[in-house]
């Protein structure tokens, strides 16, 4: 549906975390839907290439990287910056940089939790002084100066052993998020978060890079309502309904995509019951 595909028309959104995983899925998403698209990394995302290694033309007119720490104030400023340069305003933010890690709390060393609340907290506040300084000093469009989605973790929601530092990060995030919604409504800026669960994405292959975790990454899938790990593409959705005027009156929100993992656990107790896709699966009433 055109309509479908125009959807961010004469918009321009800044995504950070665009080289890889949800940050790319965003931008490739907010470029087929029509938004001018600024896409800030600590790394030079591939010439037009897909996850799946196919080329894709990227719409130079209305593309451009930025070499972006988000830890740094000043890098930060840059790209929201060339954003303003390159649409005129910033209309949204989709702000998907983040990292892994982490371990047992009594032997996590200072240095690792440091990384962790740097990138994904401090990150991610830096990030949206950044943009808000902007919004704040544009005119209002359809009542709206701007819209910012953070993506957090389901870890935010729920933690894991061995997460605890990044559930503290990501859980920051989130009350930031609200927070935001909070000091900034009524000025015309909508913020929410998207807490992902287990995503196929470069994040969550470096969660589980360590040796020994080959079963505890096969019991995430199995802890999953949905029985499957989801795609980069499908919380990309999630974060440009959050910043599209489909999401005009959420603001404060956490919108949780992960399968069904933090609705709770089956146990095994729906194949105990021969339900559905089990051996001789029958309704359960």
């Amino acid at each position: 549906m055109e309509w479908y595909r125009e959807r961010f028309a004469d918009k321009t959104v800044l995504v950070t975390g665009a080289s890889s995983g949800i940050g790319k899925a965003a931008a490739d998403r907010l470029l087929a839907e029509g938004a001018t698209v600024v896409a800030a990394d600590v790394r030079v995302p591939g010439e037009g290439e897909a996850e799946g290694g196919e080329i894709v033309a990227l719409p130079r007119d209305r593309y451009i990287y930025v070499h972006t720490d988000v830890r740094e104030e000043d890098a930060a400023v840059e790209a929201v910056s060339a954003a303003v340069e390159v649409g005129g305003r910033l209309d949204a933010v989709v702000h998907a940089a983040g990292v892994a890690g982490g371990g047992l709390l009594h032997l996590l060393d200072l240095q690792e939790w440091d990384r962790l609340i740097a990138t994904n907290l401090t990150g991610t506040f830096v990030v949206v002084k950044a943009a808000l300084a902007q919004m704040l000093s544009q005119e209002r469009v359809d009542g709206e100066r701007g819209a910012i989605v953070a993506v957090a973790s389901m870890s935010a929601l729920e933690v894991a052993a061995g997460a605890g530092a990044f559930g503290a990060a990501t859980s920051g995030v989130v009350a930031l998020c609200r927070a935001l919604a909070v000091e900034y409504g009524r000025m015309g800026v909508r913020a929410n978060a998207v807490c992902p669960g287990a995503i196929n994405s470069p994040v969550l292959r470096s969660a589980f890079s360590a040796p020994g975790l080959k079963e505890t990454h096969q019991s995430y899938r199995d802890a999953t309502a949905l029985q499957r790990f989801g795609e980069p593409d499908e919380v990309a959705a999630a974060a440009l309904y959050l910043v599209s005027s489909d999401s005009s009156f959420v603001s404060g929100a956490t919108l949780t995509v992960d399968g069904g993992y933090s609705a709770g656990r089956d146990h095994g107790i729906a194949s105990l019951l021969e339900i559905g896709d089990a051996p001789g699966g029958r309704p359960p009433f």
